[in-house]
């Protein structure tokens, strides 16, 4: 079962929050708590992982490939979910991020005591319902700054996993964030 923290609140993040490019935005939401409510059951984490997806230049972003259904969340205005997917198994928890139209979006790869995208989700209940919602407390699942911003030092850049298909330039630019 998930970690509780029912004394851990802060202020929710703002739309302004996410209206910037989205490697600024991944790094910032290391140590932000990430909340998911149902009915009664609520649960509080603290992201510790994160990979930027900056638009339709980046050849790993699915905005690459264009404006289509499944992307369409992407193009619209930040702090909205853009969950998908991938492999017909696992449900990917993303936020839209820059300006309306910019396509860009974070992945939320990991959360404190929960590593991969798709456990983040399993674990959290996401699933395709929340594509394209609001990241606010009627949606049920949102982000709160809890006053825990790391240093530097504690933040780790590295590349992307599993974007080799996006060629050597992509697949290297480190925009992957692991809080340590």
């Amino acid at each position: 079962m998930s970690l509780t923290k029912p004394k851990l609140r802060g202020k929710m993040l703002a739309v302004s929050f996410f209206a910037r490019p989205a490697a600024l935005v991944a790094r910032d939401l290391l140590g932000k708590a990430l909340i998911r409510k149902q009915r009664r059951w609520q649960a509080t984490y603290i992201v510790t992982e994160t990979e930027a997806y900056e638009g339709p230049h980046d050849l790993a972003s699915h905005s690459a490939r264009g404006r289509t259904a499944r992307t369409e969340v992407m193009f619209g205005p930040a702090g909205r979910f853009y969950v998908y997917r991938i492999y017909g198994l696992h449900w990917m928890l993303n936020i839209v991020t820059g300006e309306i139209d910019e396509a860009a979006a974070v992945l939320i790869r990991g959360v404190e005591q929960i590593n991969g995208p798709g456990r983040v989700a399993a674990d959290l209940r996401i699933d395709g319902s929340l594509n394209g919602r609001k990241a606010t407390k009627p949606t049920g699942l949102w982000f709160e700054d809890v006053g825990c911003s790391p240093a530097k030092s504690r933040i780790r850049r590295t590349p992307r996993i599993g974007v080799d298909y996006a060629g050597t330039i992509w697949a290297a630019k480190k925009l992957r964030f692991v809080l340590q």
